[in-house]
């Protein structure tokens, strides 16, 4: 009887972990995600040259801030008007891929809060794209927040990921349009808020993107209202923006 050659077997080898990982992927990112993530315009995402949006959060008595944005995602370029922690005037056009020459403050403070609201517009893509993150369909739930029931999916990012959402859990309801109705955060880590509950609501459309601009909820038990505003997109072949609407 012929012996496999060392080449076979590894190619064997090679071929099974290939199908065993196939099978815990499976496991682990549901299908649903990419229907969700077409829902708000994956499928057209190639066509965005630019983003514009300003992300205003406030829990009363608290904060109350606004961060204006405009974001290339092919070129990774970001230029943010603000605040700083202080209160004083900030604005700066950085390169995202480049955070390395970047100031401290962009480092520390525009940056964190730039991926921060970036994943308030878009964490159905995010979820989509982030393929360190677990996806699991978890059936039909009573809404968390609000009258009504939904497909809840929930998107897990694992402790060792690092980055900004290490163990960070959000717990997304989701409607038979695919679109979100509303989403849970647990928090991984140590930082407040640990846990924010919010609506999914104010649906509008620029260009080929479906965008939620209304978050009204609670942060560890604190009313919080999240809106995105003055949101528009520029796409290839124009020098236009498309508001939302």
């Amino acid at each position: 009887m012929k012996r496999l050659s060392r080449l076979t077997i590894v190619g064997l080898m090679g071929f099974w972990a290939l199908v065993l990982a196939a099978t815990s992927w499976a496991q682990q990112r549901d299908p649903i995600i990419e229907n969700i993530a077409k829902a708000y315009g994956l499928d057209s995402y190639g066509q965005v040259e630019a983003i514009r949006y300003t992300w205003n959060g406030e829990i009363p008595g608290l904060f109350k801030v606004s961060h204006m944005w405009e974001w290339e995602p092919k070129s990774g370029k970001v230029s943010y008007e603000g605040k700083d922690k202080d209160g004083k005037p900030v604005k700066v056009t950085y390169d995202s891929s480049q955070l390395s020459s970047q100031s401290d403050q962009v480092k520390n403070e525009v940056e964190p809060s730039f991926v921060n609201d970036n994943y308030w517009l878009l964490f159905p893509l995010h979820a989509y794209w982030d393929k360190s993150a677990t996806i699991t369909k978890e059936g039909t739930k009573n809404l968390p927040i609000g009258a009504g029931s939904a497909t809840l999916v929930s998107v897990k990012y694992p402790a060792e990921a690092g980055g900004y959402t290490p163990g960070d859990t959000s717990d997304l309801y989701v409607g038979k349009d695919y679109r979100v109705q509303a989403m849970v955060y647990h928090r991984g880590g140590p930082s407040k808020p640990s846990l924010v509950t919010a609506k999914w609501i104010g649906y509008k459309k620029a260009g080929p993107l479906l965008f939620s601009t209304e978050h009204p909820g609670t942060a560890d038990g604190k009313p919080l209202h999240i809106s995105i505003t003055n949101v528009a997109v520029k796409v290839s072949g124009s020098d236009e923006w498309m508001e939302a609407k």
